[in-house]
C-alpha cells in the first residue's frame, strides 16, 4: 500500500482544528505533521478529532507561539521531540517518529527575521544541527524524511517576483547554503523533483496574495535516498487556503509506494 505523508502549517490550531479535521477526512494521509500550534500541549483540542480514527502527540509551548504535532492513521512511535544539539533550546519545532519501517522528522524551523542579528543566528544554527541530525540518520542507512515549515524559499522560483526583498531570512545568500547543505546530504526536495521548473507555493499572506498567487514555497518534504526511490506524487493541496479563515499556509503532501 502506498505512504502518504502531509504538513501543514495551521497557524493556531485552536483556530484551525476544523480545517485540519476537514483536510484528514478527505485526504486521508497516514502521517500528518503540524506546526505553529500556538497553543500549551494540554490546550491542544484534541475532541475534535475524536472519531476520526487518528492518534495525537502534540508538543506545544507556551505564550502562543511555536508548537508542533503528528497525527497518524498508523502505528508510529515517538523517538524525539526536540532537535538534538542545543539542549538550552526550549522551543517546540521538532518532533521525530518511528512508522511504516521509516524515521519520519515535523519540523518548524525558525523564521529568523525577528530578532534581529542574533534571531538569525539562531535559524543558521538550527539548520546546522538539522544537517548534523539528517547525516547521523543517513549515515545509519534509515530511510528518513524531514517535512514541514523550513521557512526558506531555496530558489528564485520558489517566490513570486518582488514578494521578498533580498534581505529577508528566507532568502539570504546564507539560507539558501544552509539548504544546499542538506540536499547536498544526499536528501531529495519532493516536490521540485517531480515539478521542475513549476512555479508551486505554499504559503500566501493574508490581503491579496492568494488572489494574486504572489505566494512562497517554504514548506517542504527532503527525502532519503530510499524514500526518493518511492516517490510517487508531491502536491500542495491549495483547498484549505481558499476556505473561510484559513492558515496562511496550505498542506503538502507526498505520496511514497508501498
Amino acid at each position: 500500500m502506498p505512504l502518504r505523508l502531509a504538513s501543514f502549517n495551521v497557524n493556531s490550531i485552536r483556530k484551525r482544528a476544523g480545517a485540519v479535521r476537514r483536510f484528514l477526512d478527505r485526504v486521508q494521509p497516514d502521517l500528518l505533521f503540524l506546526q505553529e500550534l500556538k497553543c500549551r500541549t494540554e490546550e491542544f483540542p484534541a475532541a475534535a478529532f475524536d472519531g476520526s480514527g487518528y492518534r495525537i502527540h502534540a508538543i506545544g509551548q507556551g505564550a502562543g507561539r511555536n508548537g508542533v504535532a503528528v497525527l497518524g492513521r498508523i502505528p508510529f512511535e515517538v523517538v524525539a521531540e526536540a532537535l538534538p544539539g542545543d539542549e538550552a533550546d526550549a522551543q517546540a519545532r521538532y518532533v521525530e517518529v518511528a512508522a511504516a519501517g521509516l524515521r519520519a522528522a515535523g519540523i518548524y524551523l525558525p523564521n529568523g527575521n525577528s530578532g534581529g542579528e542574533e534571531g538569525y543566528a539562531y535559524k543558521l544554527a538550527w539548520m546546522a544541527r538539522l544537517r548534523a541530525l539528517a547525516a547521523a540518520r543517513l549515515d545509519a542507512f534509515q530511510p528518513f524524511v524531514i517535512l514541514g515549515d523550513f521557512n526558506v524559499c531555496p530558489t528564485a522560483l520558489d517566490l513570486a517576483p518582488g514578494a521578498l526583498p533580498p534581505t529577508d531570512a528566507l532568502v539570504r545568500p546564507e539560507t539558501r547554503a544552509a539548504w544546499r547543505a542538506l540536499e547536498h546530504l544526499g536528501l531529495t526536495d519532493a516536490l521540485r523533483a517531480l515539478h521542475p521548473g513549476q512555479r508551486l507555493y505554499t504559503y500566501w499572506d493574508y490581503g491579496s496574495a492568494f488572489d494574486l498567487n504572489a505566494g512562497l514555497r517554504i514548506d517542504h518534504a527532503l527525502l532519503s535516498a530510499e524514500l526518493a526511490e518511492r516517490l510517487e506524487a508531491a502536491e500542495v493541496d491549495v483547498a484549505p487556503r481558499a476556505e473561510d479563515s484559513p492558515s496562511d499556509h496550505t498542506p503538502l503532501v507526498v505520496t511514497l509506494a508501498g
